[in-house]
């Protein structure tokens, strides 16, 4: 009977093994088969800018009567006073089937995920007059995850929504006011290519306290050039980039090193091999090392309550030579079960570290403030 037991035993343990080996060889094409859409691209026509004119063409804007970004951590004091700027920020993915290549605007489940990720993600910069941020048809996860044309050509339509829904946030953003950009995952993604047709060489850069491109990679050679503002260098700069893609370690990122390089770069360039830019967020500068006590505030989910406490001291952040955002060793905190395969903390690149862009950004925005009026002061100066 022992003899048996053993048998069972070790022949589990091999069929995990095998399963383990499996996933490993072909965990892209099992990815493909359980995310990518498997239906034929269905072409919709241009939506006008003036579509987003309607408060129901956004997650989070000034007015709405439930505004998911208004959301603080349990505890947490509003603060004194707003600082004068707005904010553009674009959700991440939240259609996740497969049934079509771009969510439709009335699908219930992807509208509630994102009120969700928009309470959680956009909410660090609530300190913020005015936040913005809009419903669009937001390309299937899947299309991340192939080279499949139909791909691009969600992508394509998301952003096309995006772009006229930052014409109207224009709109209402009074001439010469401070805004701010964020967007993290899809909505890093498509925050790229609005940086470099609407910012790059535009008077709308000088306006810009900061870009948060979280989640997707910049490159380095390929995108930043064409971005219209430069890499985050120092905690007080304004008008920088910040981006970072968040894994603990032991780290497996050759699926993520692998779905960026089927893109191109914003100068049509292959992104492939290329470096991209690592801003640790607990310092607001490039390449750094910096341990959990600098760490301001985790925030730690309850997904079903939609609340969420802050840990502070927790979570330590590493820019490594391979560009990842290393956290070290998987955090003792209950953050919930949407950890990706290969310690990819994907889905918590802003919540890991809430409590330090919301520092980031009211430092960036007061730096923006002091250069703005020590312009104005030489301009009135007489000569």
């Amino acid at each position: 009977m022992a003899r048996k037991f053993l048998y069972l035993i070790c022949g589990v343990t091999i069929l995990l093994l095998l399963l383990l080996l499996a996933l490993r060889i072909w965990s892209e094409d099992l990815t493909e088969m359980a995310f990518v859409p498997g239906v034929a691209f269905a072409p919709q026509q241009a939506l006008p800018p003036e579509a987003w004119e309607k408060p129901g063409m956004w997650v989070s804007r000034p007015g709405l009567r439930s505004d998911p970004a208004a959301w603080r951590p349990a505890g947490m004091t509003p603060a004194p006073g707003k600082l004068p700027v707005a904010v553009f920020f674009i959700h991440p993915t939240s259609y996740i089937a497969r049934d079509a290549w771009n969510a439709s605007l009335e699908d219930a489940t992807s509208r509630n995920r994102a009120a969700l990720f928009v309470q959680g993600m956009a909410s660090p910069f609530n300190v913020a007059e005015a936040i913005w941020a809009p419903r669009y048809r937001q390309a299937a996860v899947g299309a991340f995850l192939t080279a499949k044309p139909e791909a691009a050509r969600a992508i394509d339509l998301a952003y096309g929504d995006v772009l006229s829904a930052f014409d109207v946030f224009l709109r209402h953003v009074p001439p010469g006011k401070a805004i701010a950009l964020a967007g993290h995952s899809q909505g890093a993604f498509l925050l790229r290519r609005l940086l470099r047709d609407r910012i790059a060489g535009t008077p709308l850069a000088e306006r810009v306290v900061g870009a948060w491109v979280i989640g997707w990679p910049v490159s380095l050679q390929h995108d930043l050039p064409r971005m219209g503002l430069p890499a985050c260098q120092r905690a007080d700069q304004p008008g920088c980039v910040a981006s970072w893609l968040s894994v603990a370690d032991p780290a497996d990122t050759d699926m993520l090193v692998q779905a960026y390089g089927r893109r191109t770069g914003l100068n049509g360039g292959s992104v492939a091999g290329s470096a991209f830019l690592c801003t640790n967020p607990l310092t607001g500068t490039p390449g750094s090392s910096v341990p959990a006590a600098a760490n301001l505030g985790t925030l730690v989910p309850d997904v079903e309550a939609r609340s969420g406490t802050l840990a502070r001291g927790v979570v330590p952040a590493s820019c490594g030579p391979d560009g990842f955002l290393h956290i070290g060793p998987p955090p003792k905190l209950d953050l919930g079960p949407y950890v990706l395969p290969g310690n990819n903390y994907h889905l918590y690149d802003v919540t890991l570290f809430w409590a330090n862009l919301r520092a980031d950004f009211e430092r960036r925005t007061t730096a923006w403030q002091a250069r703005a009026q020590a312009q104005a002061t030489a301009q009135a100066t007489p000569r």
